[in-house]
């Protein structure tokens, strides 16, 4: 057995986290070729319509199919999560390292900073700036909001990661070296923390999803389009729930308990590989 093999067996959470994303992507990709992804546009098809052979999912209230809907809608909920993911632990990269490896008044302003947004209800900060937005909210848009918030956490992660590595000797050489300090961060301290950031990216994703989610279940989405949000917040208009409508609640949440699994398991085997402490012996 290779050692690869052998390391996928001891690490099973970034096996399931990596096969269940796969999964998600793959259904995504190949959907449009089996459905019509037109029919996610309301008054495409006949309303209330249970599952059948013709709609496997069925129809909502609006006259979209459902299998549609999620085909359509599965990917721009990845789009929000990884735009405001990727946005946020950009920020929150480049913030931290210049935090915690110049220290002094950089390191206390930012710090000061980001223990203040960290004491401060996300969610509520991120319904009044989309309340605030005139003229509707797009599917980038929505990833902005998000992602105003979503560097937060990433920075004060990151920065107690670089607090440890900043005194250690291989640094201390490189530094007597000569090498200056943006020479430092980026051939020494970034390579050794690519595990963690990957991590930490993982878990700015799902948190960005969940904020998504959590703004579009209160109407504050796009509209028009129909993501997994926004599928949630019409099955709530509608009283999906309390007129027996399962097909309409029970797809969009399956799909999301599926996200949420998978990028927890996939946190957790990136987390494994960034602390040693957390490796199980061969």
């Amino acid at each position: 057995m290779s050692d690869f093999a052998r390391y996928l067996r001891r690490n099973p959470a970034l096996v399931v986290g990596v096969a269940l994303l796969l999964l998600l992507l793959v259904l995504c990709a190949i959907g449009p070729f089996f459905v019509d992804v037109g029919n996610a546009a309301p008054l495409s098809v006949p309303a209330n319509q249970p599952p059948s052979i013709q709609y496997p999912l069925g129809t909502d209230r609006q006259g979209r199919d459902l299998i549609a809907v999620l085909v359509a809608g599965t990917p721009l909920t990845l789009q929000i999560g990884l735009i405001a993911g990727l946005l946020g632990t950009l920020v929150g990269t480049i913030l931290a390292f210049v935090s915690a490896y110049y220290s002094g008044t950089v390191d206390t302003i930012i710090k000061g900073i980001v223990d203040v947004g960290l004491t401060v209800p996300g969610l509520l900060v991120l319904i009044i700036v989309a309340v605030s937005i005139h003229g509707g909210m797009s599917v980038n848009g929505m990833a902005l909001v998000v992602a105003s918030l979503a560097w937060l956490w990433p920075a004060r992660t990151i920065r107690s990661q670089v607090l440890t590595l900043r005194e250690r000797s291989w640094v201390q050489i490189a530094r007597f070296s000569g090498m200056s300090g943006p020479e430092i961060i980026v051939r020494e301290l970034i390579p050794n923390l690519l595990p963690y950031l990957a991590a930490a990216l993982v878990g700015a994703v799902a948190s960005a999803i969940l904020a998504s989610i959590g703004l579009e279940a209160l109407g504050l989405g796009s509209m028009d389009s129909p993501t997994l949000g926004m599928t949630i917040y019409w099955v709530i208009f509608y009283s999906a729930l309390l007129h027996g409508m399962w097909w309409w609640w029970a797809p969009p949440i399956v799909v999301i308990v599926v996200l949420f699994v998978g990028l927890f398991s996939l946190s957790l085997g990136l987390d494994e590989i960034a602390n040693p402490r957390l490796r199980k012996s061969a």
